[in-house]
């Protein structure tokens, strides 16, 4: 069952979210907990939250056990910009572009074949 969370509008550019996306895909979610926690940039602090915030829908909402779920995909898409515009030379203004960011995070269950594999089984 695929459980999902989102964080839209938040004001990171997405070329900044998606250098850590790349870390966590396809890794379970322990991992994935102990990779952003301990990573110094500020960008994998919101990419935890929305990761912790999945963790809590399956648990809560669906009842799933937590080390049985991986990130099976995640997303970083492109929100609205805030156009904005500073004094340039000659009184020409120049625009600044303020980026947000929509994080969603989709976690799935391995299937007992696959956690037998995993783990070395066959």
């Amino acid at each position: 069952m695929q459980v999902s969370a989102k964080h839209k509008f938040l004001q990171r550019s997405p070329f900044k979210l998606r250098r850590f996306v790349q870390l966590i895909k396809g890794k379970q979610v322990d991992e994935a907990d102990a990779i952003l926690m301990v990573h110094p940039s500020p960008a994998c602090q919101d990419i935890l939250k929305v990761l912790k915030s999945a963790e809590a829908n399956s648990e809560n909402n669906f009842g799933l056990d937590r080390d049985n779920l991986f990130v099976k995909t995640i997303l970083v898409d492109e929100g609205p910009m805030l156009k904005r515009f500073r004094a340039r030379a000659r009184g020409r203004p120049g625009p600044i572009l303020k980026r947000m960011s929509h994080i969603t995070i989709v976690l799935d269950e391995y299937e007992p074949s696959e956690m037998l594999q995993e783990e070395g089984g066959n």
